[in-house]
């Protein structure tokens, strides 16, 4: 399978905004340009605490990475994308902090708003049609023994176990990391966010990987065409 391209469905915010130089630098790369970035002043240390979100580039996730169904390609997601870009407003988010989230550390809204919700679980149903179905391995790096029996269930029908209900959104700024390290973390990071801005969700990325290379942005549309 490592020939294999997969693509996933993100929100990415818009390139040269604050937020998205607050996330590249705490990732340490920018997964529009693929360029290295600097963390911030003083969080050199960083590099150990991200290697994994890094490889994802700053997002939220809308459709988890998958494979495409064989008979489709690249061109009919982003089309498909498209389409549903078009015709979907703005969704107004509000500010973000930044937060424990079980082992991880991510900036989360602070107060949700149902619309949110509404958009993921249509970007799940909308692109469902691409995705193939999970191989064995695959349905095993979920770790199935540590969910809930919903979230088996949500792996099964839909690839991944955190939809519909179990959808959160969250743009991830670290690794799952020691219990111990999740405070201190939490308060380096918060404390480089600062205030924030509100946030609007205005567009919806496709990103592509290629074999078991990093995740990269094909393309950014906006909402409304």
């Amino acid at each position: 399978m490592t020939g294999i391209p997969r693509y996933a469905l993100y929100f990415t915010p818009k390139p040269g905004s604050d937020l998205a130089r607050f996330g590249n630098a705490v990732l340490g790369t920018d997964n529009h340009t693929g360029a290295e970035i600097p963390h911030p002043d003083g969080m050199a240390d960083l590099a150990g605490a991200t290697e994994s979100p890094r490889w994802y580039g700053f997002h939220a996730t809308l459709k988890a990475p998958m494979r495409l169904v064989p008979g489709m390609g690249e061109a009919d997601l982003l089309e498909a994308a498209a389409a549903l870009a078009a015709d979907h407003p703005p969704v107004p988010v509000g500010p973000l902090h930044v937060a424990t989230l079980g082992a991880f550390t991510a900036l989360i809204p602070d107060a949700a708003p149902p619309e949110l919700g509404l958009f993921a679980a249509e970007c799940v149903a909308a692109f469902e049609p691409f995705r193939a179905a999970l191989t064995a391995a695959e349905t095993a790096r979920r770790h199935p023994e540590r969910l809930s029996p919903r979230g088996r269930a949500l792996l099964a029908r839909w690839g991944y176990p955190y939809v519909f209900e179990e959808f959160r959104f969250h743009m991830t700024l670290t690794d799952a990391l020691p219990e111990e390290a999740r405070a201190p973390w939490r308060e380096r990071l918060a404390a480089a966010y600062g205030a924030g801005e509100n946030l609007t969700l205005d567009a919806l990325s496709v990103l592509r990987q290629d074999g078991a290379g990093p995740f990269r942005v094909v393309q950014r549309i906006p909402f409304g065409g």
